[in-house]
C-alpha cells in the first residue's frame, strides 16, 4: 500500500476496526473487485464487507461500478479505492466539528453555570438552577457557581487551530486530526 493508501487504512479502522481494515487491506491489493472476491480475500463475511464498503462509499472513499451477469441476470458490484478523497473527508469532518465547537463556545459564553458539590455529576445552567432553589436534582445537595473560562479558553484554541488547519492547502491526512 502507498501513502495515501496506506492513510485510508488507517481511516478505516477508524470507521470498522480490524474488520474495515481487512477489507481495505483486500481492495488495495486487488485494485477494481467485486464484493464476493474482497470478502473472500479479507477473510470477512460478504455482509460484513458491504457494510464497509457501503460506509467508505457514503464518504466518497470508494466507487462502485454496478453490471448486470448475462447469465443470471444478477448486479454485479466493481469496488475501486479512491485514496484522492481523503483530504476533501478530512475536511469537511473538520468544518463539522468547528461547526459543533463554535455553538457550545456560544452556549458557554452565553451561559452562567452551576455543579452539584456534593455528586460533582450534575451541571446546570442559571435559569436551570433558579427553578431547583440551587439544589441538586440527583441528590439535593447546593449546587455552586462554575468557573467554566477554562472550558471557553479550550474551545477556543480548538476552534483557532482548526481554523488555521482549513486555511492551509490541503495535505496528506493524518489519524490524529479527524
Amino acid at each position: 500500500m502507498g501513502s495515501n493508501h496506506d492513510d485510508l487504512a488507517r481511516l478505516a479502522s477508524f470507521f470498522g476496526g480490524q474488520e474495515a481494515l481487512s477489507v481495505v487491506q483486500a481492495l488495495s491489493d486487488a485494485g477494481t473487485t467485486t464484493d464476493d472476491i474482497i470478502a473472500v480475500n479479507a477473510n470477512v463475511k460478504l455482509n460484513a464487507a458491504r457494510r464497509v464498503l457501503y460506509k467508505l462509499y457514503n464518504h466518497a472513499l470508494v466507487t462502485v461500478i454496478r453490471s448486470r451477469d448475462e447469465k443470471t441476470g444478477w448486479f454485479i458490484y466493481h469496488w475501486k479505492l479512491q485514496p484522492d478523497q481523503l483530504d476533501a473527508f478530512v475536511r469537511s469532518r473538520k468544518k463539522k466539528a468547528l461547526e459543533k465547537m463554535r455553538s457550545r463556545l456560544e452556549y458557554e459564553k452565553g451561559h452562567s453555570f452551576f455543579m452539584c458539590k456534593g455528586c460533582l455529576t450534575v451541571r446546570v445552567t442559571f435559569e436551570e438552577a433558579m427553578e431547583s432553589a440551587f439544589r441538586c436534582s440527583s441528590c439535593n445537595g447546593q449546587l455552586i457557581s462554575e468557573d467554566n473560562s477554562r472550558t471557553v479558553q479550550v474551545l477556543e484554541d480548538l476552534s483557532k487551530k482548526i481554523e488555521s488547519e482549513l486555511q492551509e492547502r490541503p495535505a496528506a491526512f493524518h489519524a490524529d486530526k479527524i
